[in-house]
This record gives C-alpha cells, structure tokens and sequence, in this order.
C-alpha cells in the first residue's frame, strides 16, 4: 500500500469507529500521543477506541450518528519520505473536537498527536 492509502484507510477507520481497520494501516513502531490518554501503542488501539466510544456514548446520552467521527480541513504534504497530514476532527453530538498532526510512511501510520479544542477554565 502507498503512504496515501495507510492514511485513507486510518482515516476510514476513525470515521467508522473500525479498530480493525485503524490498527491494519498501522506502522509496527505507531504512537498515538493523546494528552487525555497518554501515548498509545498499535497493541493498545483497540482498547483505546473501545474506551473512547463508551465516552461518546455518554456523551451522546446513547443517541447513534451516522458516523463516529467526521474530519475536515485536511492538509497533507508528501514531499519528504514522510506523508504528513493535518486534520480537523469533531465526534458528532459531542463537544469533542481538536486538531491532528499525522505522520505516515511506507510501512503505515507512524504517528498522530491530537489536541482538544476546549474553553480555558476562567
């Protein structure tokens, strides 16, 4: 698979809520860099968006969306031996929502660190 393919497949799989396919496009050495979660590694994904969709749930009050994620303002630039790719993601009927920086390369999706769009305490 091309760089481009590892993150389409990634960004299908948080789309879709899909552990499966976000772990298939994952390089070995992947880390997600979460600062509500800590870093996660490709072992430990599955149960990361397994505990992130008990707190969508809640947050939702158990109403289903059509998707578990949506991401928009995608940037990406595969001039480098990296793709590098920045996104804007929200999860629907939520207030969760924050930026991405993604790295991919030829073996998978190397890397992404989220950040949470959120109101300073006052």
């Amino acid at each position: 698979m091309s760089k481009s393919d590892h993150l389409s497949a990634y960004a299908e799989g948080w789309t879709h809520g899909d552990a499966d396919k976000i772990v298939s496009s994952l390089a070995e050495s992947y880390v997600l860099d979460d600062p509500n979660h800590g870093q996660v590694g490709k072992g430990g994904m599955a149960e990361f968006l397994e505990g992130m969709k008990g707190v969508v749930s809640e947050l939702r009050g158990g109403r289903e969306e059509s998707t578990f994620l949506n991401l928009t303002e995608v940037v990406t630039d595969d001039s480098g031996d990296l793709l590098t790719c920045w996104c804007w993601w929200e999860v629907p009927g939520t207030p969760i929502a924050g930026a991405g920086l993604i790295k991919v390369g030829d073996d998978g999706v190397r890397s992404e660190r989220l950040t949470y769009y959120t109101k300073l305490p006052e």
